[in-house]
Protein backbone atom coordinates (compact mmCIF):
# COMPACT_ATOMS: atom_id res chain seq x y z
CA UNK A 1 0.00 0.00 0.00
CA UNK A 2 2.76 2.63 0.65
CA UNK A 3 4.00 1.99 -2.81
CA UNK A 4 0.83 2.42 -4.40
CA UNK A 5 -0.19 5.58 -2.28
CA UNK A 6 2.85 7.37 -2.91
CA UNK A 7 3.57 6.52 -6.56
CA UNK A 8 -0.01 7.48 -7.74
CA UNK A 9 -1.82 9.78 -5.19
CA UNK A 10 -0.74 13.41 -3.44
CA UNK A 11 -1.71 11.87 0.18
CA UNK A 12 0.84 12.83 2.62
CA UNK A 13 2.73 10.32 5.06
CA UNK A 14 0.24 11.33 7.53
CA UNK A 15 -2.60 10.50 5.53
CA UNK A 16 -0.65 7.11 4.32
CA UNK A 17 -1.07 6.44 8.81
CA UNK A 18 -4.50 6.83 9.21
CA UNK A 19 -5.29 4.57 5.70
CA UNK A 20 -3.33 1.95 7.60
CA UNK A 21 -4.68 2.43 10.82
CA UNK A 22 -8.03 2.05 8.66
CA UNK A 23 -7.05 -1.36 7.11
CA UNK A 24 -5.80 -2.69 10.37
CA UNK A 25 -9.16 -2.58 11.82
CA UNK A 26 -11.66 -3.08 8.92
CA UNK A 27 -11.84 -6.98 9.02
CA UNK A 28 -14.38 -6.10 11.22
CA UNK A 29 -16.40 -4.10 9.07
CA UNK A 30 -16.01 -6.79 6.13
CA UNK A 31 -17.32 -9.28 8.71
CA UNK A 32 -20.34 -7.44 9.87
CA UNK A 33 -21.50 -6.54 6.42
CA UNK A 34 -21.22 -10.06 5.19
CA UNK A 35 -19.20 -7.98 2.10
CA UNK A 36 -15.75 -7.03 0.37
CA UNK A 37 -14.21 -4.20 1.11
CA UNK A 38 -11.75 -2.47 -1.51
CA UNK A 39 -10.21 0.75 -0.74
CA UNK A 40 -9.91 3.23 -3.84
CA UNK A 41 -7.76 6.59 -3.79
CA UNK A 42 -7.73 9.24 -6.78
CA UNK A 43 -4.57 9.80 -8.31
CA UNK A 44 -2.82 12.80 -8.17
CA UNK A 45 -4.44 14.41 -11.45
CA UNK A 46 -7.79 13.45 -9.71
CA UNK A 47 -8.64 11.86 -13.04
CA UNK A 48 -8.88 8.21 -12.43
CA UNK A 49 -9.00 5.39 -8.70
CA UNK A 50 -5.91 3.03 -7.64
CA UNK A 51 -6.93 0.47 -5.22
CA UNK A 52 -4.94 0.59 -2.62
CA UNK A 53 -6.32 -2.59 -0.17
CA UNK A 54 -8.69 -5.03 -0.49
CA UNK A 55 -10.27 -7.46 2.28
CA UNK A 56 -12.80 -10.85 1.76
CA UNK A 57 -15.32 -11.73 4.84
CA UNK A 58 -14.97 -14.25 7.16
CA UNK A 59 -18.79 -14.36 7.36
CA UNK A 60 -19.93 -14.66 3.83
CA UNK A 61 -18.90 -15.62 0.49
CA UNK A 62 -16.53 -13.17 -1.68
CA UNK A 63 -17.34 -10.89 -4.78
CA UNK A 64 -14.28 -10.38 -6.35
CA UNK A 65 -12.38 -13.92 -6.86
CA UNK A 66 -9.30 -11.74 -8.26
CA UNK A 67 -7.25 -9.23 -6.60
CA UNK A 68 -7.96 -5.58 -7.03
CA UNK A 69 -4.94 -4.12 -5.15
CA UNK A 70 -2.97 -1.77 -7.81
CA UNK A 71 -5.98 -1.34 -10.76
CA UNK A 72 -6.73 2.05 -11.83
CA UNK A 73 -10.00 3.11 -12.80
CA UNK A 74 -11.05 6.24 -14.97
CA UNK A 75 -13.05 8.24 -12.53
CA UNK A 76 -16.33 7.81 -14.16
CA UNK A 77 -16.85 4.80 -14.71
CA UNK A 78 -18.05 4.43 -11.28
CA UNK A 79 -20.10 7.38 -10.51
CA UNK A 80 -20.86 5.83 -7.04
CA UNK A 81 -17.42 6.57 -6.16
CA UNK A 82 -18.06 9.89 -7.83
CA UNK A 83 -20.38 10.78 -5.68
CA UNK A 84 -19.38 9.36 -2.67
CA UNK A 85 -15.99 11.44 -3.04
CA UNK A 86 -17.58 14.52 -4.17
CA UNK A 87 -20.37 14.73 -1.87
CA UNK A 88 -18.51 13.18 1.67
CA UNK A 89 -21.67 10.72 2.23
CA UNK A 90 -22.28 6.60 2.24
CA UNK A 91 -23.93 6.21 -1.75
CA UNK A 92 -26.03 2.98 -1.73
CA UNK A 93 -28.19 3.88 -4.79
CA UNK A 94 -28.36 1.83 -7.88
CA UNK A 95 -28.85 -2.03 -9.06
CA UNK A 96 -27.46 -4.95 -7.96
CA UNK A 97 -24.35 -5.35 -10.31
CA UNK A 98 -24.04 -8.60 -12.37
CA UNK A 99 -20.44 -10.48 -12.17
CA UNK A 100 -19.89 -14.04 -13.51
CA UNK A 101 -23.27 -14.66 -13.11
CA UNK A 102 -23.68 -13.35 -9.71
CA UNK A 103 -25.61 -10.55 -8.59
CA UNK A 104 -23.71 -7.89 -6.13
CA UNK A 105 -24.63 -4.79 -4.70
CA UNK A 106 -22.43 -2.03 -4.18
CA UNK A 107 -22.33 0.74 -1.60
CA UNK A 108 -19.44 3.37 -1.13
CA UNK A 109 -18.29 4.64 1.95
CA UNK A 110 -16.02 7.91 2.05
CA UNK A 111 -13.10 7.60 4.54
CA UNK A 112 -12.66 11.09 6.04
CA UNK A 113 -9.96 12.59 8.13
CA UNK A 114 -9.45 15.73 10.04
CA UNK A 115 -12.27 16.89 7.76
CA UNK A 116 -11.22 15.32 4.35
CA UNK A 117 -12.32 12.39 2.24
CA UNK A 118 -8.77 10.45 1.13
CA UNK A 119 -10.62 8.06 -0.22
CA UNK A 120 -13.66 5.88 -1.05
CA UNK A 121 -14.30 2.38 0.29
CA UNK A 122 -16.27 -0.05 -2.27
CA UNK A 123 -18.77 -2.78 -0.25
CA UNK A 124 -19.62 -5.39 -2.28
CA UNK A 125 -21.73 -7.82 -1.33
CA UNK A 126 -22.77 -11.03 -2.51
CA UNK A 127 -26.36 -11.41 -2.94
CA UNK A 128 -26.57 -15.09 -4.64
CA UNK A 129 -27.19 -16.25 -0.63
CA UNK A 130 -29.36 -13.85 0.26
CA UNK A 131 -32.08 -15.62 2.85
CA UNK A 132 -34.62 -14.07 5.85
CA UNK A 133 -32.42 -12.55 7.85
CA UNK A 134 -31.46 -14.09 11.76
CA UNK A 135 -31.47 -12.04 14.97
CA UNK A 136 -27.91 -12.51 15.08
CA UNK A 137 -27.28 -10.99 10.90
CA UNK A 138 -29.84 -8.22 11.28
CA UNK A 139 -27.17 -6.94 14.65
CA UNK A 140 -24.14 -7.18 12.27
CA UNK A 141 -25.44 -5.18 9.63
CA UNK A 142 -26.70 -2.60 12.10
CA UNK A 143 -23.39 -2.50 13.28
CA UNK A 144 -21.94 -2.71 10.36
CA UNK A 145 -23.76 0.34 9.19
CA UNK A 146 -23.17 2.20 12.31
CA UNK A 147 -18.84 1.90 11.70
CA UNK A 148 -19.69 2.94 8.09
CA UNK A 149 -21.31 5.58 9.33
CA UNK A 150 -18.32 6.51 11.84
CA UNK A 151 -16.06 6.03 9.15
CA UNK A 152 -17.70 8.77 6.77
CA UNK A 153 -17.77 10.96 9.70
CA UNK A 154 -14.00 10.41 10.52
CA UNK A 155 -14.65 8.46 14.05
CA UNK A 156 -13.45 5.41 12.81
CA UNK A 157 -10.76 3.98 13.12
CA UNK A 158 -9.73 5.25 16.67
CA UNK A 159 -6.51 7.68 16.80
CA UNK A 160 -3.57 6.45 18.89
CA UNK A 161 -4.93 3.22 19.89
CA UNK A 162 -2.66 0.29 18.65
CA UNK A 163 -4.00 -3.25 18.96
CA UNK A 164 -2.73 -6.65 17.67
CA UNK A 165 -5.02 -7.89 15.58
CA UNK A 166 -4.13 -10.76 15.02
CA UNK A 167 -4.81 -11.39 18.87
CA UNK A 168 -7.82 -9.24 19.19
CA UNK A 169 -11.22 -10.76 19.09
CA UNK A 170 -13.11 -11.07 15.96
CA UNK A 171 -16.84 -10.67 15.16
CA UNK A 172 -16.89 -14.71 14.96
CA UNK A 173 -15.27 -15.15 18.43
CA UNK A 174 -18.29 -13.73 20.11
CA UNK A 175 -20.34 -10.34 20.07
CA UNK A 176 -22.68 -8.45 22.36
CA UNK A 177 -24.84 -5.16 21.36
CA UNK A 178 -25.16 -2.67 24.00
CA UNK A 179 -27.71 0.41 24.10
CA UNK A 180 -26.88 3.68 25.23
CA UNK A 181 -27.43 2.50 29.03
CA UNK A 182 -25.46 0.13 28.84
CA UNK A 183 -27.58 -3.00 28.79
CA UNK A 184 -27.48 -5.84 26.68
CA UNK A 185 -29.61 -6.38 23.60
CA UNK A 186 -27.79 -8.63 21.81
CA UNK A 187 -25.57 -11.78 22.73
CA UNK A 188 -24.39 -13.94 20.20
CA UNK A 189 -24.10 -17.67 20.98
CA UNK A 190 -20.06 -17.53 21.26
CA UNK A 191 -20.67 -14.78 23.58
CA UNK A 192 -23.02 -16.14 25.82
CA UNK A 193 -21.07 -19.28 25.76
CA UNK A 194 -18.23 -16.78 27.14
CA UNK A 195 -20.33 -15.86 29.81
CA UNK A 196 -21.30 -18.88 30.76
CA UNK A 197 -17.54 -19.97 30.99
CA UNK A 198 -17.40 -16.71 34.09
CA UNK A 199 -19.93 -18.40 36.08
CA UNK A 200 -23.19 -16.48 34.29
CA UNK A 201 -26.18 -18.81 34.77
CA UNK A 202 -28.95 -16.25 33.30
CA UNK A 203 -29.20 -15.10 30.09
CA UNK A 204 -27.55 -11.67 29.01
CA UNK A 205 -29.96 -9.95 27.15
CA UNK A 206 -31.67 -7.02 29.18
CA UNK A 207 -28.78 -6.87 31.63
CA UNK A 208 -26.20 -4.15 32.32
CA UNK A 209 -23.31 -5.37 30.86
CA UNK A 210 -20.95 -3.82 32.75
CA UNK A 211 -22.13 -4.62 35.76
CA UNK A 212 -23.14 -8.74 35.16
CA UNK A 213 -19.20 -8.16 34.25
CA UNK A 214 -17.81 -6.74 37.44
CA UNK A 215 -20.13 -9.07 39.35
CA UNK A 216 -18.54 -11.93 37.80
CA UNK A 217 -14.93 -10.94 38.26
CA UNK A 218 -13.17 -11.62 41.32
CA UNK A 219 -13.65 -8.89 43.73
CA UNK A 220 -11.08 -5.75 43.02
CA UNK A 221 -12.94 -2.85 45.99
CA UNK A 222 -12.56 0.31 43.70
CA UNK A 223 -11.53 -0.75 40.42
CA UNK A 224 -14.89 -2.47 40.32
CA UNK A 225 -16.63 0.46 39.27
CA UNK A 226 -13.98 1.40 36.68
CA UNK A 227 -14.63 -2.00 35.12
CA UNK A 228 -18.13 -1.90 34.82
CA UNK A 229 -17.85 1.34 32.67
CA UNK A 230 -15.06 -0.25 30.64
CA UNK A 231 -17.17 -3.33 29.91
CA UNK A 232 -20.28 -1.49 29.01
CA UNK A 233 -18.10 0.04 26.07
CA UNK A 234 -17.78 3.85 27.24
CA UNK A 235 -14.22 3.90 25.66
CA UNK A 236 -12.61 1.49 23.24
CA UNK A 237 -10.51 -0.51 25.16
CA UNK A 238 -9.24 -3.84 25.29
CA UNK A 239 -8.98 -6.28 28.44
CA UNK A 240 -9.12 -9.46 30.04
CA UNK A 241 -10.93 -10.64 32.78
CA UNK A 242 -10.11 -14.10 34.61
CA UNK A 243 -13.10 -15.42 36.74
CA UNK A 244 -14.26 -19.16 37.92
CA UNK A 245 -11.72 -20.81 35.62
CA UNK A 246 -12.11 -19.33 32.85
CA UNK A 247 -10.12 -16.23 31.22
CA UNK A 248 -12.15 -14.10 28.70
CA UNK A 249 -10.49 -11.28 26.37
CA UNK A 250 -12.95 -7.87 25.36
CA UNK A 251 -12.34 -5.76 23.03
CA UNK A 252 -15.20 -2.91 23.42
CA UNK A 253 -16.20 -0.33 20.97
CA UNK A 254 -18.34 2.72 21.17
CA UNK A 255 -20.68 3.16 18.64
CA UNK A 256 -20.78 6.51 17.78
CA UNK A 257 -22.61 7.07 14.07
CA UNK A 258 -24.15 10.61 14.34
CA UNK A 259 -21.14 12.08 16.72
CA UNK A 260 -23.57 11.06 20.03
CA UNK A 261 -22.81 7.87 21.67
CA UNK A 262 -25.65 5.26 20.91
CA UNK A 263 -24.37 2.13 22.26
CA UNK A 264 -21.34 0.15 22.33
CA UNK A 265 -20.00 -2.95 20.12
CA UNK A 266 -18.53 -5.65 22.39
CA UNK A 267 -16.37 -8.59 21.18
CA UNK A 268 -14.95 -10.83 23.33
CA UNK A 269 -13.03 -14.52 23.10
CA UNK A 270 -12.85 -17.47 25.28
CA UNK A 271 -8.82 -17.48 25.51
CA UNK A 272 -8.78 -20.06 28.74
CA UNK A 273 -6.68 -22.83 27.01
CA UNK A 274 -4.26 -20.32 25.37
CA UNK A 275 -3.51 -18.86 28.84
CA UNK A 276 -3.29 -22.40 30.33
CA UNK A 277 -0.60 -23.20 27.75
CA UNK A 278 1.03 -20.04 27.76
CA UNK A 279 1.37 -20.60 31.42
CA UNK A 280 2.72 -23.73 31.08
CA UNK A 281 5.53 -22.43 28.72
CA UNK A 282 6.27 -20.05 31.18
CA UNK A 283 6.43 -23.16 33.47
CA UNK A 284 8.82 -25.35 31.17
CA UNK A 285 10.96 -21.97 30.30
CA UNK A 286 11.76 -20.93 34.37
CA UNK A 287 12.13 -24.79 34.57
CA UNK A 288 14.81 -25.38 31.66
CA UNK A 289 16.53 -22.01 32.90
CA UNK A 290 16.99 -23.36 36.40
CA UNK A 291 18.35 -26.76 35.58
CA UNK A 292 21.10 -25.13 33.00
CA UNK A 293 21.85 -23.04 36.66
CA UNK A 294 22.16 -26.04 38.33
CA UNK A 295 24.25 -27.84 36.25
CA UNK A 296 26.22 -24.70 35.70
CA UNK A 297 26.52 -24.48 39.76
CA UNK A 298 27.35 -28.34 39.85
CA UNK A 299 29.88 -28.26 37.22
CA UNK A 300 32.08 -25.45 38.90
CA UNK A 301 31.71 -27.37 41.94
CA UNK A 302 32.89 -30.38 40.08
CA UNK A 303 35.76 -27.85 38.89
CA UNK A 304 36.47 -26.45 42.34
CA UNK A 305 36.97 -29.98 43.60
CA UNK A 306 39.23 -30.93 40.89
CA UNK A 307 41.80 -27.61 41.48
CA UNK A 308 41.31 -28.38 45.01
CA UNK A 309 43.03 -32.41 43.72
CA UNK A 310 45.49 -30.98 42.06
CA UNK A 311 46.68 -28.60 44.08
CA UNK A 312 47.99 -31.43 46.42
CA UNK A 313 48.93 -34.37 43.54
CA UNK A 314 53.44 -33.59 43.75
CA UNK A 315 53.58 -35.04 40.43
CA UNK A 316 53.46 -32.28 37.57
CA UNK A 317 52.17 -34.42 35.07
CA UNK A 318 49.01 -35.59 36.99
CA UNK A 319 48.75 -31.30 38.17
CA UNK A 320 48.84 -30.53 34.45
CA UNK A 321 46.24 -33.08 33.77
CA UNK A 322 43.55 -32.07 36.21
CA UNK A 323 44.17 -28.13 35.17
CA UNK A 324 42.89 -29.60 31.51
CA UNK A 325 39.88 -31.43 33.35
CA UNK A 326 39.28 -28.03 34.97
CA UNK A 327 39.22 -26.22 31.82
CA UNK A 328 37.30 -28.99 29.78
CA UNK A 329 34.46 -28.84 32.87
CA UNK A 330 34.94 -24.87 32.46
CA UNK A 331 33.98 -24.86 29.03
CA UNK A 332 30.94 -27.14 29.31
CA UNK A 333 29.96 -24.70 32.49
CA UNK A 334 30.27 -21.22 30.09
CA UNK A 335 27.58 -22.86 28.06
CA UNK A 336 25.12 -23.71 30.66
CA UNK A 337 25.74 -20.46 32.18
CA UNK A 338 24.47 -18.48 28.90
CA UNK A 339 21.42 -21.21 28.44
CA UNK A 340 20.22 -20.05 31.62
CA UNK A 341 19.54 -16.77 30.73
CA UNK A 342 17.87 -17.68 27.66
CA UNK A 343 14.45 -18.09 27.03
CA UNK A 344 15.26 -20.78 24.23
CA UNK A 345 17.90 -23.64 23.98
CA UNK A 346 20.16 -21.11 21.66
CA UNK A 347 23.37 -19.41 22.45
CA UNK A 348 25.35 -16.28 21.37
CA UNK A 349 28.69 -18.00 20.58
CA UNK A 350 30.55 -15.34 20.49
CA UNK A 351 30.43 -14.15 24.26
CA UNK A 352 31.64 -17.69 24.43
CA UNK A 353 34.63 -17.94 22.40
CA UNK A 354 35.66 -14.72 24.03
CA UNK A 355 35.12 -16.12 27.38
CA UNK A 356 37.05 -19.70 26.56
CA UNK A 357 39.67 -17.96 24.83
CA UNK A 358 40.33 -15.76 28.03
CA UNK A 359 40.25 -18.83 30.21
CA UNK A 360 42.51 -21.02 28.14
CA UNK A 361 44.80 -17.47 28.12
CA UNK A 362 45.63 -17.62 31.86
CA UNK A 363 48.00 -20.87 30.94
CA UNK A 364 50.45 -18.39 29.67
CA UNK A 365 49.88 -14.76 31.47
CA UNK A 366 51.27 -11.78 29.77
CA UNK A 367 53.09 -14.25 27.23
CA UNK A 368 50.59 -15.44 24.56
CA UNK A 369 48.15 -12.94 23.36
CA UNK A 370 44.71 -14.51 21.88
CA UNK A 371 41.91 -12.35 19.33
CA UNK A 372 39.22 -13.40 17.53
CA UNK A 373 37.87 -12.20 14.42
CA UNK A 374 34.33 -12.91 12.63
CA UNK A 375 31.29 -13.90 14.46
CA UNK A 376 30.01 -17.46 15.48
CA UNK A 377 26.33 -16.14 15.75
CA UNK A 378 23.96 -17.68 17.61
CA UNK A 379 24.60 -21.89 18.16
CA UNK A 380 21.87 -24.44 19.38
CA UNK A 381 22.89 -25.74 22.24
CA UNK A 382 23.92 -29.24 20.96
CA UNK A 383 26.42 -27.20 18.69
CA UNK A 384 27.24 -24.86 21.39
CA UNK A 385 28.10 -27.52 24.09
CA UNK A 386 30.77 -29.97 22.08
CA UNK A 387 31.96 -26.98 20.17
CA UNK A 388 33.16 -24.75 23.77
CA UNK A 389 35.21 -27.82 24.48
CA UNK A 390 36.83 -28.27 20.91
CA UNK A 391 37.83 -24.59 21.23
CA UNK A 392 38.93 -25.20 24.55
CA UNK A 393 40.99 -28.49 23.49
CA UNK A 394 42.59 -26.52 20.36
CA UNK A 395 43.31 -23.53 22.30
CA UNK A 396 45.23 -25.48 25.50
CA UNK A 397 46.64 -27.31 22.54
CA UNK A 398 48.47 -24.23 21.36
CA UNK A 399 49.59 -22.55 23.89
CA UNK A 400 51.33 -25.61 25.90
CA UNK A 401 52.81 -27.04 22.50
CA UNK A 402 53.16 -24.03 20.03
CA UNK A 403 55.44 -21.83 22.30
CA UNK A 404 58.28 -22.45 24.40
CA UNK A 405 58.12 -21.16 28.08
CA UNK A 406 59.84 -17.73 27.11
CA UNK A 407 58.15 -17.06 23.91
CA UNK A 408 55.46 -14.58 23.16
CA UNK A 409 53.36 -14.53 20.59
CA UNK A 410 49.66 -14.61 19.50
CA UNK A 411 46.62 -17.17 18.54
CA UNK A 412 43.82 -15.85 16.78
CA UNK A 413 40.38 -17.44 16.66
CA UNK A 414 38.48 -16.54 12.85
CA UNK A 415 34.48 -17.85 12.51
CA UNK A 416 33.09 -17.27 9.05
CA UNK A 417 29.43 -18.93 8.61
CA UNK A 418 28.53 -18.86 5.17
CA UNK A 419 27.07 -21.93 2.58
CA UNK A 420 23.06 -21.76 1.43
CA UNK A 421 19.98 -22.68 3.34
CA UNK A 422 20.02 -25.76 3.26
CA UNK A 423 24.33 -26.23 3.52
CA UNK A 424 25.07 -23.67 5.82
CA UNK A 425 28.61 -24.40 7.28
CA UNK A 426 30.49 -22.77 10.02
CA UNK A 427 34.41 -22.04 9.18
CA UNK A 428 36.63 -22.36 12.51
CA UNK A 429 40.29 -21.55 11.92
CA UNK A 430 42.47 -21.30 15.02
CA UNK A 431 46.32 -20.21 13.73
CA UNK A 432 48.80 -19.06 16.39
CA UNK A 433 52.60 -17.87 14.95
CA UNK A 434 54.46 -20.27 17.73
CA UNK A 435 57.15 -22.87 16.43
CA UNK A 436 54.68 -25.36 14.51
CA UNK A 437 54.26 -28.94 14.12
CA UNK A 438 57.13 -31.00 14.46
CA UNK A 439 58.18 -33.16 11.18
CA UNK A 440 55.68 -36.43 9.83
CA UNK A 441 53.12 -35.26 12.34
CA UNK A 442 49.76 -36.86 11.85
CA UNK A 443 47.08 -35.00 13.40
CA UNK A 444 44.50 -37.59 12.76
CA UNK A 445 46.46 -40.50 13.87
CA UNK A 446 48.32 -38.26 17.09
CA UNK A 447 47.74 -39.64 20.36
CA UNK A 448 47.04 -36.71 22.40
CA UNK A 449 44.23 -36.68 24.91
CA UNK A 450 43.68 -33.13 23.60
CA UNK A 451 43.21 -34.03 19.70
CA UNK A 452 41.48 -37.46 19.92
CA UNK A 453 39.08 -35.38 21.76
CA UNK A 454 38.76 -32.80 19.36
CA UNK A 455 38.32 -35.94 16.73
CA UNK A 456 36.11 -37.16 18.56
CA UNK A 457 33.66 -34.33 18.99
CA UNK A 458 34.23 -32.55 15.73
CA UNK A 459 33.90 -35.62 13.19
CA UNK A 460 31.37 -37.71 15.43
CA UNK A 461 28.89 -35.51 17.18
CA UNK A 462 28.59 -32.43 15.03
CA UNK A 463 29.33 -34.08 11.43
CA UNK A 464 32.21 -31.89 10.18
CA UNK A 465 35.74 -32.77 9.68
CA UNK A 466 39.15 -31.34 11.20
CA UNK A 467 42.61 -30.82 10.16
CA UNK A 468 45.92 -29.04 11.81
CA UNK A 469 48.14 -27.86 8.78
CA UNK A 470 51.35 -25.41 9.04
CA UNK A 471 50.29 -21.55 8.88
CA UNK A 472 51.38 -19.95 5.49
CA UNK A 473 54.59 -17.88 7.33
CA UNK A 474 54.92 -19.39 10.83
CA UNK A 475 53.58 -21.44 13.67
CA UNK A 476 50.36 -23.98 13.05
CA UNK A 477 46.48 -23.74 11.71
CA UNK A 478 43.96 -25.74 13.09
CA UNK A 479 40.36 -25.78 10.49
CA UNK A 480 37.31 -26.70 11.47
CA UNK A 481 34.05 -27.27 8.80
CA UNK A 482 31.06 -27.75 10.92
CA UNK A 483 27.25 -28.08 9.68
CA UNK A 484 24.84 -25.44 10.85
CA UNK A 485 21.61 -24.56 10.79
CA UNK A 486 21.19 -21.26 8.58
CA UNK A 487 20.90 -17.95 11.02
CA UNK A 488 17.38 -16.82 10.47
Amino acid sequence: MNELVRQHTALDDSDLEWLHLLVSEWQLLSDLSFADLVLWVPTHDGTRYVSVAQMRPNTGPTSYQDDMVGHLVPRGRRPMLDAALDEGRIVREGDPEWREEVPVRVESIPVRRQGRVLGVIARNTNLLTVRTPSRLELTYLQSASDLAQMIAAGAFPFENQQLDMDASPRVGDGLIRVDGDGLVQYASPNALSAYHRMGLAADLVGHHLGRTTAELAPSRGPVDEALAKVASGWAPREFEIEAHDGVIQFRAIPLKPKGTRIGSLVLLRDVTELRRRERELITKDATIREIHHRVKNNLQTVAALLRLQARRIESDRGREALEEAVRRVGSIAIVHETLSQNLDERVEFDEIADRVLAMVAEISPGRVTGRRTGRFGILDAEVATPLSMVLTEVLQNALEHGFRESDTGTVEVSAVRGGTTKEARLLVTVQDDGVGLPEDFDPHRSGNLGLQIVRTLVEGELGGSFDMVPAPERGTRVILDIPVPAQK
